[in-house]
């Protein structure tokens, strides 16, 4: 009982220790608010990026695709584990608007929009389909005419505000867009001057899936004009990928191994074929690593920033260090009385660590309270900041962010508790030990008093 009373006088009675629990409950406050933006920013990206694939992707990085995706595709719908597929072309074009020669180099992705809007979340991007993905491609001025659907940062500029002009249905417009056509060999399928495919599609909608890389540079297509544009139409008809949506109770490493297992014997059946040198290529991929090369970026910029702050645990580790051992040395005779009457060693170093954990549970609580309440004022202070001085956390007009994410999680709150009681237990290391060590003969000494 002693022990709890000692600490309460020592947190409340010395205003030293308002000092270790101010920077308890700083170090905390910024913590909790760049992790927890940070890791809704991670997560929501993460988010978008399986939203843009499914679960898991067969298929290669060649142009020229590969054959029998119709025939793999039956046998995955037949399996327990899929719950919806959808083929993919995807290649490079040449698009120009209004048939006026100024062209730009895009990636065109031919789709099935009801097996796609199954399997990904391409439905939820669109903005005048949204509700009726099958009629995507029929532009609303003409329904016969071939449709295309546009990246929104291709067709449209964003405001300040991240907001993008609508107009109340798709403007007629028609773009032009030109394929060079491969065999299954890689060669050009058409030769002379005529060596392209050019079709005239007119524009039917948007997609905003969110990821800039996507939304500035890819036009959806019908996917048999893809694949004739492309020239993998025919006999052996080719396709890029093929698009998996698991089961909800399948695990996404279980449905990868699976769907590979598949592959690997549907691709040795296959073996003798005319075009199965294209099946080696073919790789089957969970959506965490298909999209690997742009989600790393961001986690690395994630573990970078958690190294910095735990970096900043240092200063905290200092201060509360130098807390306690001002204690211990003022102190001196509350350690020799308590020591005359039997406290051990050990009583003395669990009196100061608990002094230590009740700074770190004391400066987390403030901390977490003012973050928590920061956080949920902090889109509210960016658009005040916006409109009296121009600023802005991220410029709208550059980065595919809507408000800024202020959800907080509770596994992440009890993390930074957690690693806050570990920095003052560490700084209070040494000044218990070495209260701990001093005989009540020396620190009753008259001359110590």
């Amino acid at each position: 009982m002693y022990k709890v009373i000692l600490i309460i006088r020592y947190l409340f009675k010395k205003q030293i220790s308002y000092l270790a629990s101010i920077a308890v409950a700083l170090c905390v406050f910024i913590v909790t608010v760049v992790m927890t933006i940070m890791t809704g920013l991670l997560t929501e990206f993460k988010q978008k990026n399986h939203n843009f694939v499914g679960d898991c992707i067969v298929g290669t990085e060649s142009l020229v695709g590969f054959p029998y995706y119709e025939d793999f595709m039956k046998i995955l719908e037949q399996s327990d584990f899929v719950e919806a597929v959808s083929p993919v072309i995807k290649s490079y074009a040449l698009v120009s608007l209004d048939g006026t020669e100024r062209s730009r180099g895009i990636e065109i992705m031919g789709i099935d929009p009801v097996r796609h809007g199954k399997v990904t979340g391409f439905g939820k991007t669109l903005h005048y389909n949204k509700d009726n993905v099958s009629k995507v491609f029929e532009p609303v001025y003409e329904p016969a005419l071939a449709g295309c659907v546009v990246g929104v940062d291709l067709w449209l500029a964003r405001d300040a505000w991240g907001e993008y002009s609508y107009a109340s249905e798709p403007a007629k417009a028609a773009l032009a867009i030109t394929c060079f056509p491969l065999t299954a060999k890689g060669a050009l399928a058409r030769a002379g001057a005529d060596i392209v495919n050019t079709k005239i599609f007119y524009y039917s909608d948007t997609s905003q899936s969110g990821l800039a890389r996507v939304d500035g540079s890819i036009i959806y297509l019908p996917f048999d004009d893809a694949q004739v544009l492309c020239g993998m139409a025919g006999t052996d008809k080719r396709a890029s990928a093929v698009y998996i949506k698991f089961r909800p109770d399948v695990k996404l490493a279980a449905g990868r191994e699976k769907t590979a297992l598949l592959w690997k014997k549907f691709a040795e059946e296959k073996t003798g074929n005319k075009p199965t040198d294209l099946l080696k290529a073919v790789t089957v991929k969970s959506w965490k690593d298909y999209r690997r090369m742009f989600v790393a970026a961001m986690e690395k910029e994630y573990t970078m920033v958690a190294i910095m702050f735990a970096l900043v645990g240092i200063t905290t580790v200092c201060i509360v260090f130098v807390v306690l051992y001002m204690i211990v040395s003022h102190k001196s005779k509350d350690i020799g009385i308590l020591k005359s009457v039997g406290a051990s060693k050990a009583d003395v170093v669990e009196l100061f660590c608990g002094f230590s954990v009740m700074v770190g549970l004391l400066g987390s609580f403030v901390g977490i309270i003012c973050g928590w309440v920061f956080l949920l004022r902090i889109n509210w202070i960016e658009n005040w900041l916006f409109e009296h001085f121009g600023f802005q956390l991220w410029d709208r007009t550059i980065y595919a962010i809507g408000g800024i994410p202020n959800e907080i999680e509770p596994k992440l709150l009890a993390a930074i508790i957690l690693a806050a009681v570990a920095v003052c237990l560490a700084g209070a290391f040494l000044p218990s030990r070495y209260a701990a060590k001093l005989e009540p003969v020396q620190s009753l000494q008259v001359s110590q008093l």
